[in-house]
């Protein structure tokens, strides 16, 4: 591939990398409807706090969500709701495939 297709592509091939987890889908899913802590968000999905904040570190880096400080806690919401658009498609495209 030549350099100026790859580099017309490279950046939403590194947003496509960025949802390429359950989890970070999951949290996707999760804080569509209510902004959630990251200790809320851990208790949900049983991981440790650290590798929660790495996925919601890669997916705020993305600008996919978005984090408010509220007294010692920082909640996140869905930056780009539009996002869920691009899940609703993956659906079909699975269902398709099967």
């Amino acid at each position: 591939m030549n350099k100026d297709i790859e580099n017309k592509f490279l950046e939403k091939a590194e947003l496509f990398k960025a949802l390429a987890h359950p989890t970070r889908l999951f949290i996707i899913h999760t804080i569509k409807d209510e902004a959630m802590s990251v200790k809320e968000l851990t208790a949900l999905v049983g991981v440790d706090i650290s590798t929660m904040s790495k996925h919601l570190s890669i997916l705020k880096n993305h600008r996919i969500i978005k984090g408010e400080k509220v007294k010692n806690y920082i909640y996140y919401s869905l930056a780009i709701p539009c996002v869920l658009d691009f899940m609703t498609c993956a659906v079909k495209v699975i269902k398709k495939n099967k």
